[in-house]
């Protein structure tokens, strides 16, 4: 069956390849209304998504009609070339008449639809891109040039149109939609654009987000790329003087209550289902700058758990798994948690590669890496390989989660069966804090639902790279460096030890650290392991 799939699957292909490439497709897409470019969008709106080099370009370098030939760049490279979002980097002196000889060039050699330079994502960038920068690609520009301008503009826009419900990346729907719409309020088209853009950025947002506006693959970064891509759109609608759809300011409201629960309980980074180390600073400016304030002062969010105060945070993953079409960059660690004393991380999940089709994907995604229990070498999710991702095969439920947050005393419990399957087991973690003795007292349950055979367990605590793990001779204490701070990891009744591994913190990025872990055989019905972290 597999074979005769993938048999049909590469007929389906090539029969599309054939339609897109027609003379039939290119005459249905240039059909375009020859509207006059009328709203020109501020350049500075796309300040959260764009990245500037401090290197300003030259426009010389790229005004070569070669350029557009040249066969032998990389994927990046093309992609980074077609897309023009570099042409929010150019000098501003730079010659609009040989910007608009690029976009010429462009156009010579790209006029009809090509797999590589038409590919869904490229195109949407590309179109934000020449409209933004309205400054240098349009103005002062002749009558022949701007014919040709807006037409290549529609044209892209209704091939996006076509093709935008047959994309299966939620991130390159919200935006190719976001391209639509600015099209369609750059050439005050509401029919065939506008109304369009509007009705499927609705559906993206009951597509993507759950009832309470977090996004649905409990992805952190995710959330903020939501965030930026609806704000940029409501700006878009504000400065063109339309009225903005309901729908906008209700999700964007939403969706500032994850960022805000996240954002304001540490400025350190969760690592947590495929989150890495960033630098938000400057979306924070941008968001100050355009008047967005956002609070949230709850203790549980989209399925998480955070306790603070001005020295200690507490985090956990206490959520279920995402339904499996958005697990592309989920990882199982539920029940997993970190804790930060005085901004810094004493305790880690190992972070995310993102790279595709590659084993530190995979490993990267396994309970094994993040701060939780694993049964027999197991992660506590079964993952399966589609057109080079790993999404879920089967997934978990948590079963109960609770928290006491008090001054003196705060507790997170929460069970998942994820192991219940496989071996009959329910893994149930409980975590008390005590602030004025600086200490961590954790019990991690293996209960089991049937009488099962003996399996091992083995439980993991992470470090970022800087933290130094050092065993003590009698073997039963881990002594934690943190800078100018120590801490001791003791568990009295199951063997402790260090390992080495890997840390994907840093964006498809790897390199040393270690863990401690407890390593054990469960006998018994009921297995409790407890152990404590204390401050020294």
């Amino acid at each position: 069956m597999i074979y005769i799939n993938r048999f049909f699957l590469s007929i389906s292909t090539q029969v599309k390849k054939f339609y897109l490439n027609s003379k039939f497709y290119d005459k249905k897409i240039s059909n375009v209304d020859y509207k006059e470019f009328i709203y020109k969008p501020s350049p500075h709106l796309l300040a959260s998504l764009i990245k500037y080099q401090k290197k300003k370009i030259r426009i010389e370098d790229f005004s070569l009609d070669e350029i557009w030939k040249n066969n032998n760049l990389s994927e990046k490279e093309f992609k980074n070339l077609n897309c023009f979002y570099w042409f929010f980097s150019l000098d501003l002196k730079s010659s609009k008449q040989t910007t608009q000889s690029v976009i010429t060039n462009w156009i010579n050699q790209n006029e009809k639809y090509s797999f590589k330079s038409w590919d869904f994502d490229l195109t949407a960038k590309r179109i934000i891109a020449w409209l933004s920068c309205h400054n240098l690609t349009y103005e002062e520009s002749n009558q022949n040039y701007r014919d040709d301008f807006n037409k290549i503009i529609q044209k892209q826009t209704n091939h996006l149109i076509n093709e935008i419900n047959k994309s299966d990346l939620i991130d390159d729907k919200l935006i190719g939609c976001a391209s639509i719409i600015l099209v369609g309020l750059c050439y005050q088209n509401e029919k065939n654009y506008l109304s369009f853009g509007a009705t499927l950025l609705k559906k993206i947002s009951k597509l993507a987000l759950d009832n309470y506006g977090f996004p649905k693959s409990r992805n952190l970064k995710q959330l903020i790329f939501y965030l930026k891509y609806f704000i940029l759109i409501r700006e878009w609608f504000k400065e063109s003087r339309v009225n903005i759809p309901e729908h906008i300011d209700e999700t964007i409201y939403y969706l500032g209550q994850g960022y805000a629960f996240f954002k304001n309980n540490t400025p350190s980074n969760f690592l947590f289902n495929g989150n890495n180390i960033s630098n938000n600073s400057d979306f924070d400016n941008y968001l100050k700058r355009l008047g967005y304030k956002f609070k949230n002062e709850n203790q549980e969010f989209g399925g998480y758990i955070i306790l603070k105060d001005k020295k200690i945070c507490l985090s956990m993953d206490v959520g279920s798994t995402p339904n499996p079409r958005y697990t592309k960059d989920y990882q199982s660690g539920t029940l997993s948690f970190e804790i930060i004393t005085n901004g810094k991380k004493l305790l880690s999940n190992c972070g995310y590669y993102k790279k595709k089709d590659n084993e530190l994907n995979q490993l990267s995604k396994s309970s094994a890496a993040q701060n939780t229990l694993i049964i027999d070498d197991n992660s506590s999710c079964k993952f399966t390989k589609v057109h080079d991702n790993f999404l879920i095969k089967t997934g978990l439920k948590i079963i109960k989660k609770n928290y006491i947050f008090e001054k003196n005393y705060w507790k997170i419990n929460a069970s998942h069966d994820g192991y219940i399957k496989k071996y009959n087991s329910i893994h149930e973690r409980e975590i008390e804090f005590y602030p004025e003795l600086m200490t961590f007292i954790g019990l991690d349950k293996i209960i089991k639902k049937k009488i099962n055979h003996n399996y091992k367990f083995d439980i993991r605590f992470h470090v970022e790279p800087d933290v130094k793990l050092m065993k003590t001779q009698d073997g039963k204490t881990v002594l934690i460096q943190l800078e100018d701070e120590g801490w001791k990891f003791t568990c009295e009744n199951y063997d402790i030890n260090i390992d080495n591994g890997l840390y994907f913190g840093n964006k498809n990025l790897y390199t040393a650290n270690q863990n401690i872990f407890i390593t054990g055989i469960s006998n018994n019905q009921i297995e409790n392991i407890k152990w404590e972290i204390k401050k020294i």
